[in-house]
């Protein structure tokens, strides 16, 4: 493994937020990916970091494994995985440099999605849409988390208006994420990114990713994230533009 040392630069802050993130700093993740990409090809940097979240994603869903609701799983997994199908088909077929941009654009997005959510705006579908909505909205959230790991936002728009309880919704959530990201696997072995240095700088960060998400349980009691939260995503858009004027220049 010959890994540069912007790579770990980048890769330890990223990891350490995907770390949070689990801990219970919820959407700070998002930022891992893009910082990666600035270091090595976005498809290679999703491709470490998704051995780290299908280890941590164990934690979450043995919490919750008794709170979780079925009609949302059963809508939004078939979306997932068609998504998953046209992101792996997009990334096969195209230059690096469109991927990322695509990455750039969902990383300016979600950020600006964000910072508009935390102020009081909101995109949601009606609490009574029918399945077949969510199924739209499990493609978009399967395609924007096989390119960027960023899933969240689409299903948020279908499940959240639904008020589910606190309990199902994590659970809900949790099981939904894990699934999506070992129906990601074989997207990432077909474009041939799970190779030795590749699974080798995966388990290097690793440790860093375990400590993170116990520092974030501890963290998440004692710090108010607001401003935390607002720092991250608008360094989430910057990123963003950075990576989308790369990909265009």
């Amino acid at each position: 493994m010959n890994e540069s040392p912007l790579f770990y630069a980048l890769a330890i802050p990223a990891v350490t937020l995907l770390g949070l993130s689990k801990g219970g700093f919820a959407g700070l993740g998002a930022l891992a990916l893009p910082l990666l990409a600035l270091a090595i090809s976005p498809v290679r940097a999703a491709a470490i970091l998704l051995p780290i979240l299908i280890v941590q994603d164990v934690v979450g869903v043995w919490a919750f494994r008794k709170s979780w609701d079925g009609h949302v799983l059963a809508w939004m997994l078939p979306g997932s995985v068609i998504g998953i199908g046209l992101a792996w088909y997009f990334a096969a077929r195209v230059p690096e440099a469109a991927v990322l941009g695509v990455v750039g654009a969902i990383s300016i997005l979600f950020g600006a999605y964000r910072l508009w959510a935390d102020r009081g705006g909101a995109l949601a579908a009606p609490a009574t849409s029918p399945g077949w909505v969510g199924t739209l909205f499990g493609v978009a959230s399967g395609f924007t988390s096989q390119i960027a790991h960023a899933g969240q936002p689409p299903f948020q728009i279908w499940v959240l208006p639904k008020r589910l309880p606190r309990d199902v919704l994590v659970g809900t959530t949790a099981i939904f994420f894990a699934a999506t990201n070992w129906l990601k696997v074989p997207a990432y072995w077909a474009l041939g990114q799970f190779s030795r240095d590749t699974m080798l700088a995966a388990a290097t960060l690793l440790p860093v990713a375990i400590a993170s998400t116990f520092a974030g349980v501890w963290l998440v009691r004692r710090v108010s994230p607001a401003r935390f939260y607002t720092a991250i995503y608008a360094l989430m858009i910057l990123v963003g533009v950075k990576l989308a004027w790369d990909a265009i220049s």
